[in-house]
């Protein structure tokens, strides 16, 4: 007999509700980016209604679908990852910015670098947990780093640093909370802290010797501008226009659709890359406080179901979603405030972009149903 009780019971209500209250943001501030209130485009504010209402979609199928069965295919889904990459270098087109980050037919298009995110995850806490036992040997997590590095690299062919960081990040935390020796973490520290300095110091230079090899020209001159700012660069202009936003907006915002640097158009991608300079221009300080709390609480909240997990590969994917959010909301913010250098990344659940709101909405339904299979762990 179907019970509704034990039905409602199965959703975290909680976290259903954070995600719902940041869509709806989202939906909002895209209305405002894209200038509804003055006979602007209605296209891009319609399309983000229908990403969040199909994404919801998803979030309760991937609910309903049992994550132990999703893991069983690790391998396939990592098999059709590499493939989807592939094809986005071999046959993508091209976005304005002229990177190629997007595959499909017509109308319709995917970026499979935003898929790769979560792909990389399933798969990394399948391998994880059958490897838990022997994630301290050399050869383990020599595999493991073939493993990763095979997409971070495909995806920075596009060119998207963001998304490979991205991968780089969650594929850490996956591992670290694997059992990673403490020294393994020493020794790569003692290796990365010393290769920054020598790729910035390569940087200053006017012609670099090799961080030219593996960064863009565009990439390369926007952390100089990181690290030496220019308001007369053209490249530094989104950034300038960011701060101009935020700080104008002061303690309580000039209001929705009020916002200066938004309605003048003066902030390109502020739909996307930059939405949080418009969240900041028009509902100030208190309103980017709010945003970064229920960002925070989303997190935690994976993070709560990750620790009352009935597997260990339950705690492993949880955590690399909740670390995938918490990365993206970080380096999003780091832009618009330029404590980072200009790199596009969708803020969860709020920036416009199709794609990234499928996998923020399938990533939830997955944690969705760890909590649903934990039940009889969950203490709130």
């Amino acid at each position: 007999m179907f019970n509704i009780n034990a039905k409602f019971k199965s959703f975290n209500f909680i976290l259903l509700g954070l995600v719902f209250i940041l869509s709806v943001i989202g939906i909002i501030i895209v209305g405002s980016a894209t200038h509804i209130n003055i006979n602007g485009p209605y296209g891009l504010y319609t399309k983000q209604k229908f990403w969040v209402i199909s994404g919801f979609v998803l979030l309760f199928i991937f609910s309903s679908i049992d994550y132990h069965m999703l893991s069983k295919f690790y391998k396939h889904i990592y098999f059709i990852n590499i493939v989807l990459l592939l094809a986005t270098i071999l046959f993508g087109s091209a976005m304005d910015s002229g990177v190629t980050r997007k595959i499909g037919f017509g109308n319709f298009n995917i970026q499979p670098s935003e898929f790769a995110k979560v792909f990389m995850i399933i798969f990394l806490a399948e391998y994880c947990d059958i490897n838990k036992d022997n994630i301290n040997d050399v050869k383990t997590l020599g595999i493991l780093s073939l493993i990763i590095i095979i997409p971070v690299l495909l995806i920075q062919k596009q060119p998207s640093l963001s998304a490979s960081l991205v991968l780089v990040f969650t594929a850490g935390a996956i591992v670290f909370i694997s059992g990673l020796n403490y020294r393994y973490i020493i020794t790569a520290l003692g290796i990365i802290i010393p290769m920054i300095s020598i790729i910035l110091m390569d940087v200053y230079r006017e012609t670099p010797i090799f961080v030219n090899k593996f960064l863009s020209n565009y990439q390369i001159n926007r952390i100089l501008l990181l690290l030496k700012p220019d308001p007369s660069s053209s490249l530094y202009y989104q950034t300038n226009k960011s701060l101009y936003a935020l700080g104008s907006g002061q303690l309580i915002g000039k209001g929705l659709y009020n916002g200066t640097v938004n309605q003048l158009n003066y902030l390109p991608e502020s739909h996307n890359d930059f939405i949080f300079s418009i969240i900041g221009e028009e509902f100030g300080f208190i309103g980017c406080f709010v945003v970064l709390l229920l960002e925070l609480l989303l997190v935690f909240r994976c993070m709560i179901i990750a620790n009352n997990a009935d597997s260990f590969n339950g705690k492993l994917l949880a955590s690399g979603i909740g670390s995938m959010f918490l990365f993206q909301t970080f380096v999003h913010v780091g832009v618009a405030t330029d404590i980072l250098p200009n790199t596009g990344i969708a803020l969860p659940f709020i920036s416009y972009g199709g794609s990234a709101i499928w996998i923020n909405m399938i990533s939830i339904g997955i944690v969705n149903n760890i909590y649903k299979n934990s039940l009889s762990k969950i203490k709130f």
